[in-house]
């Protein structure tokens, strides 16, 4: 019950004008943040929806005692999720209405002569909704286990794994429980959008990560060695904080900061869970991080992932700026000019990845180009992944050296990823970094080309 008991508490703070959609969830105590953040989103997806059902079913009129939030809630699990997961009374509750419930909902399908529970959402709510049919993305949390062993788990459980993708397009026809390994990622296995992992062994006990497949790119570019100095600048909550840690595999210092209490301790415990020990992590704006201060000297690679409009985010609700105004698209393109500015002036930065959740040029190519410009030779942008389907717009010279993703090209939320490195004396030509077919694996080899090593034997075995 706590679990909707906590999606009710974030509907109400949503309709009181309290925060947005991801800091009311961050802020809510819930341990679950991102199980928390789907049956919100997907409940907000259906509100017209279960309005009509609540005043056609006459729900809280025969429940006077039942908040409208908690009924919305409970009734989209009921009718539109994967049934209720509560017990006691509230359980009792649904089960008292739910023909009624069920009733009311096939009326409306034959009124608006639909068949399908998605078709009664409003066209641009449909729209969201096809493109929130991306795939259930699982990172393989390499610092606990190896994805040989996570396979053979889930193939225990009644899965059926059917391979390597060979395309895109093949991860569109996954259904049932049928899983496949990325064709660009090696440590990220793919299964259909319904998938619900939250409640599975591995994920509670850190051997996987549900984690969006452009969301695992900023990282896995990025490619620290073993050994390496990362800063992760702005880390909440704390994914590609963890996988850092697993491409370094503990070895080597991520220093992470972030300025919100609250995310601080979210990410603190997802790194506690996923076996973390090499990162030093801090409460601490990363603009008032001092370039100079000594314990920084040995800092190569920095990855920055700062704040944005999340325009590229699949499911969006009340607070969450799906058109931003130009003004804030303004205000948030000058933070991160400047907080890009800051990151290149650590003296001994190589290598730097800057990404965003955001679809807008004016926070992506427009950010990259204009902090190039003020640096002049210092640094260039590297073409990594040449076979990544989606470029970077064409704004300025080299800007397809950057990635964008989206869910109608690549199956996955919209994203964009630059990476930077500083050049060499003499450099002049763009640097590349080498197609997914012959990246080496993060943390195994550096130079374009490099062959990857062989896979270290398993080190520990899933139960």
């Amino acid at each position: 019950m706590a679990l909707y008991s906590a999606a009710a508490a974030v509907l109400a703070g949503l309709e009181r004008g309290e925060g947005g959609l991801k800091s009311l969830v961050y802020n809510s105590g819930f341990p679950h943040v991102r199980q928390l953040y789907a049956l919100v989103s997907e409940t907000l997806r259906y509100a017209p929806v279960l309005e009509k059902l609540l005043d056609g079913a006459a729900l809280l009129q025969a429940e006077k005692k039942l908040a409208p939030q908690l009924a919305k809630v409970l009734v989209y699990d009921l009718l539109f999720g994967k049934g209720l997961k509560c017990g006691g009374r509230w359980k009792a509750l649904a089960r008292r209405h739910r023909a009624r419930l069920e009733a009311e909902l096939a009326r409306m399908k034959v009124r608006q002569k639909v068949s399908r529970n998605e078709d009664l959402l409003a066209p641009e709510k449909a729209a969201s909704a096809a493109a929130s049919q991306i795939p259930r993305y699982v990172r393989v949390n390499t610092l606990k286990t190896c994805v040989d062993d996570v396979i053979d788990f889930f193939k225990r459980q009644g899965y059926a794994y059917l391979g390597k993708a060979a395309s895109v397009e093949e991860l569109k026809t996954l259904s049932g429980k049928k899983f496949l390994l990325d064709l660009h990622l090696p440590e990220l296995l793919v299964f259909p959008s319904q998938t619900d992992l939250h409640d599975n062994l591995l994920y509670t006990s850190g051997h996987i990560i549900l984690q969006d497949k452009a969301s695992c790119l900023p990282a896995f570019l990025l490619g620290p060695v073993a050994g390496s100095h990362v800063i992760d600048a702005c880390a909440a909550p704390g994914n590609k904080t963890g996988h850092l840690a697993a491409i370094l595999k503990n070895k080597g210092q991520i220093f992470a900061f972030d300025v919100d209490p609250k995310r601080v301790a979210t990410t603190n415990t997802l790194l506690t869970r996923a076996g973390v020990t090499c990162c030093q992590l801090a409460q601490q704006d990363f603009l008032t991080v001092d370039p100079r201060d000594p314990k920084y000297s040995r800092v190569t690679h920095i990855l920055l992932d700062p704040s944005c409009s999340g325009s590229g985010m699949v499911t969006r609700g009340p607070g969450e700026e799906a058109s931003p105004s130009a003004e804030r698209l303004q205000a948030l393109a000058g933070f991160q000019r400047r907080v890009l500015n800051h990151a290149l002036s650590f003296p001994a930065l190589q290598h730097l990845v800057y990404s965003t959740c955001s679809l807008h040029q004016e926070e992506n190519e427009d950010v990259v180009q204009a902090v190039l410009q003020e640096w002049g030779l210092a640094f260039r942008l590297v073409t990594a992944f040449p076979s990544w389907p989606c470029r970077g717009l064409a704004t300025f010279s080299g800007a397809e050296s950057c990635l964008r993703a989206s869910p109608a090209e690549t199956l996955t939320h919209g994203f964009f990823v630059a990476v930077l490195e500083r050049r060499k004396d003499g450099a002049a030509s763009p640097s590349s970094l080498p197609a997914a077919a012959k990246n080496p694996l993060p943390g195994e080899g550096t130079e374009p080309g490099a062959a990857p090593k062989k896979r270290k034997k398993k080190k520990q075995q899933v139960k």
